[in-house]
């Protein structure tokens, strides 16, 4: 049986909860939702309740389940709703009397219809369920984690209660079995086999309307991959459209790859070191601008969002001729979704505490007001490119300062692949702002290995995720004390989470000569500890060569601590492991050097509480006052 949690508004199936935590999805109520091709009908669902709505009237009708669902989505012709309980899809109409179920009951370590661990924590596909044009068919990702190594997660406050099975594929552990099944509202399965040895994760799935699904698959190294169609014939056949071959790694770009509607393949591809737009494997998007993800294709071309600077994204439309116009200001970072003719923008600048969203079309475009509430804090970053290496850099100031006065640096870096800081919304820095203003100049620095800038920059790091990260956080901020007089280079703390943990902690350990004090949030200590795909795409695989995962871990440094350390993790967290920070604890003990660690019951690598948050700030601030004076 699957597990249940009581969620703030009522019961959430354990799969939800845990597929919030991959999206780091931190609000309740309706978080997502699906529509049928005309958008007249949608579907979601509340504490595990599935509903459906007319939009035009705006009844909503509670829909027969046999349990709490996850991810219900409605089927193209608005008739039925399928959705995953336990495990099994169903699909259910509001003119039936109970849900049917279209998948075998199995083991409870195989599941129908969700997106596996990996996928969704690191390839960013989120869901495992998509209906086919002829809503009468479903395409269904089957998991089976029989064979992936078991963690255990529990809750030492609460010692009466009984830890929970994590199956955690570690570096160089085997990862969960995937496959993909084209199941029909009668039950009928049709397996879509491909080499799952040669090419184990099913990176992404594309489903668009009255054309053929594409799926593209990775092999363990990811340095090679497929990309598979899958004919309307109904026999399980797949078609290999594409094959790559690319080192270090093998990017993943969202909406890619896909196909127009006369069947050209669309991907993107690492060509004249950027991310370019590729018409079966011809580029065809400008010199230089790294497509971050396709939000639409038709005949003539695409609209995407681009990195034309790193600090900053653009939509854009890029026609398979080159012709391209820039939809939105070069100097925002821009977001959007495209259906057709219509396209929804959201965008933002790095003097707006919060973004303004548009809805246009051919013939007029319609701002959506925002009944959001006003930020309390009022963000005031700059921007700056500093150094050599022109690294992107964020430098926020306390409001009350003024010339001639000095303040303790607090760097604030994520740091690592596949996240930036340093971008153009004034929203993104306003946690800093607030630290800012109790009396500390925050410094955000993105250095190699960060998006935004490229192949070759995120390739810098292969088989070092240490040197060349902290090299560029100490270039960085060297770089912006020469611009500004106001950071005292004498009292400089650190803090991060996650990667940006990882790199807290490394600074002090390697470079005490510049760090002073560090706060290290759920860090990744040994990333022998770490999953597969994340750990084994930047490191190799461990059971190959050893030597870059010796290289990197925190643990064999202990003894070089001379620094004050403050270790933070929520102690439920089934994403970087909570043995993370126990095992570094335990290594800094062993050497006799004195630390401090905050042990979060309850909490996991989010903390969406905002209790929790709120004090986790206030005891940050407290640690670096007491050690930068």
């Amino acid at each position: 049986m699957e597990a249940t949690f009581l969620g703030v508004d009522g019961e959430i199936p354990a799969a939800e909860l845990a597929r919030r935590e991959r999206l780091r999805e931190v609000t309740a109520g309706i978080t997502a939702y699906s529509s049928d091709r005309y958008g007249e009908d949608v579907s979601f669902a509340v504490d595990g309740v599935p509903y459906r709505v007319n939009v035009a009237s705006g009844d909503a009708v509670e829909l027969p389940h046999p349990g709490p669902v996850v991810d219900p989505q409605i089927s193209p012709d608005g008739i039925r709703v399928a959705f995953v309980s336990s495990g099994r899809v169903y699909w259910t109409a509001t003119d039936v009397s109970e849900a049917v179920c279209v998948t075998p009951k199995e083991p409870e370590d195989v599941t129908w219809g969700l997106a596996d661990f990996i996928a969704a924590e690191e390839l960013e596909r989120h869901r495992g369920m998509w209906w086919l044009s002829d809503s009468e068919h479903l395409l269904l990702e089957r998991v089976d984690e029989s064979g992936v190594d078991v963690r255990w997660i529990g809750d030492p406050a609460r010692p009466e209660a009984e830890p929970t099975q994590h199956r955690y594929p570690s570096a160089g552990t085997p990862n969960a079995a995937v496959s993909l099944h084209r199941v029909g509202i009668d039950g009928s399965i049709t397996d879509l086999a491909w080499n799952t040895d040669r090419y184990c994760y099913l990176a992404s799935v594309d489903v668009p309307l009255d054309r053929s699904p594409v799926v593209s698959v990775l092999s363990r190294e990811q340095q090679r991959s497929q990309v598979l169609e899958i004919g309307d014939s109904g026999n399980g056949d797949l078609t290999v459209r594409a094959e790559y071959e690319i080192e270090p790694w093998i990017t993943v770009v969202a909406g890619a790859p896909t196909t127009t509607p006369d069947g050209a393949l669309i991907d993107v591809l690492d060509i004249d070191d950027a991310f370019r737009a590729c018409r079966n494997g011809e580029p065809f998007s400008p010199h230089g601008w790294n497509v971050d993800a396709v939000l639409d294709v038709d005949d003539i071309g695409i609209t995407a969002q681009l990195a034309i600077e790193p600090e900053t994204r653009v939509i854009a439309r890029i026609d398979f001729d080159g012709t391209t116009s820039v939809l939105t200001p070069h100097s925002h970072w821009s977001a959007g979704a495209v259906n057709g003719d219509v396209t929804v923008i959201a965008s933002t600048s790095a003097e707006q505490a919060r973004a303004s969203m548009t809805i246009n079309d051919s013939q007029t475009s319609v701002s959506i007001s925002s009944q959001a509430e006003e930020p309390v804090i009022a963000p005031q970053p700059r921007l700056f490119r500093v150094g050599g290496q022109e690294l992107s850099a964020a430098m926020l100031l306390p409001s009350m300062h003024e010339t001639g006065m000095s303040w303790p640096v607090i760097c604030s870096p994520y740091g690592g692949p596949h996240a930036q800081r340093v971008i153009a919304a004034g929203g993104a820095y306003l946690t800093e702002q607030w630290l800012a203003d109790q009396g500390f100049a925050v410094v955000i620095i993105d250095g190699r290995g960060t998006p935004g800038r490229g192949p070759s920059w995120e390739y810098a790091v292969h088989h070092d995720l240490a040197g060349p990260v902290l090299d560029d956080q100490v270039d960085g901020l060297l770089a912006l004390a020469e611009i500004e007089p106001a950071l005292d280079l004498s009292r400089v703390g650190i803090r991060g989470w996650s990667f940006g943990g990882y790199l807290a902690a490394l600074a002090v350990l390697d470079r005490p000569d510049v760090f002073h004090a560090a706060v290290a949030g759920a860090p990744v200590t040994e990333w022998r500890l770490y999953d597969t795909a994340y750990t084994e795409r930047y490191l190799g695989n461990p059971n190959d060569d050893d030597a870059p995962y010796e290289a990197t871990s925190l643990l064999n440094r202990a003894a070089q601590l001379e620094r004050p350390l403050l270790l933070i993790h929520g102690l439920a967290d089934d994403n970087v492991l909570a043995a993370h920070t126990l095992q570094m604890s335990s290594a800094l003990l062993a050497a006799g050097r004195q630390h401090n660690v905050l042990p979060l019951s309850g909490v996991t690598h989010m903390t969406p509480q905002e209790v929790v948050a709120e004090n986790l700030l206030l005891t940050e601030v407290e640690f670096f006052r007491t050690h930068l004076g």
